[in-house]
């Protein structure tokens, strides 16, 4: 396994290609609303990435068909955007790439649609505290499986699972690079790579009620927890400068 370190001026530019990330959710979110499809979504979101001057990363990637990923309830991750007509009470997922000048960045955030319940806003909340406090947590010298095994008990603290078989992931030049980052430990805390100035990776908790287990659906795609109960998942992209983690994926100049 070979870990990028980036020089300033590489940063920059993950960081311009996970700002259009994080507009284009923005974006999305304001146009969450009971009756829209989430192919109506989907296309208003890779529209908005053209206006940014970036390209949406995930269509076509490893053969995903669509610019966003949509999962809605019981899809925890990967799902496609359909007709589907998102109703009161839904929880939608969207995760969105985009990729500028060759530079990708990555983001993700459920969110809820209308009123939902307490047990849904419960496991949203823990997918979003989980990052921001694993983010928070991060400083230069840190094993990556010490933040692993640090997701982990929190999730389980806020009595959830971690989604099994998925997990972050390094970015660049490429989608996906090392490291894997996984939101549970396997292994020992005190083993494996550190974390290093000029890395930059995105973490992404994933969250389930009882069962980590991972199901794919028929299509391929859509990835549910054994238990089919409703799942959550958020994500940022990070940077390792002067040795803690800074979120590129805001709407900020970097």
């Amino acid at each position: 396994m070979s870990i990028n370190l980036r020089r300033p001026e590489e940063i920059k530019k993950i960081a311009a290609a996970s700002r259009a990330v994080a507009k284009t959710l923005d974006y999305l979110e304001g146009h969450v609303r009971v009756g829209i499809t989430t192919k109506e979504l989907n296309a208003l979101g890779e529209e908005y990435i053209k206006t940014l001057g970036g390209r949406a990363a995930f269509k076509g990637l490893y053969g995903f068909p669509d610019a966003v990923c949509i999962s809605v309830n019981e899809v925890i991750i990967h799902g496609i955007p359909s007709g589907y007509k998102l109703k009161d009470g839904d929880m939608v997922g969207l995760d969105i790439g985009v990729e500028i000048d060759g530079w990708y960045g990555d983001a993700a955030r459920t969110i809820g649609v209308g009123k939902i319940n307490k047990d849904d806003e419960s496991i949203i909340n823990c997918s979003y505290d989980t990052l921001m406090n694993a983010i928070d947590i991060i400083k230069e010298g840190m094993r990556f499986k010490e933040l692993s095994a640090y997701i982990e008990g929190f999730i389980i603290k806020r009595g959830f699972v971690p989604l099994r078989g998925y997990c972050g992931h390094g970015i660049g030049k490429r989608p996906h690079e090392d490291p894997e980052i996984l939101n549970y430990l396997e292994g020992k805390a005190n083993q494996g790579f550190k974390i290093h100035n000029g890395m930059v990776f995105c973490i992404e908790p994933m969250i389930c009620h009882t069962n980590g287990k991972a199901k794919v659906l028929e299509d391929g795609w859509a990835v549910v927890s054994e238990d089919g109960m409703r799942g959550s998942h958020w994500e940022h992209t990070v940077a390792i400068i002067d040795k803690k983690a800074k979120i590129l994926s805001i709407d900020e100049e970097f």
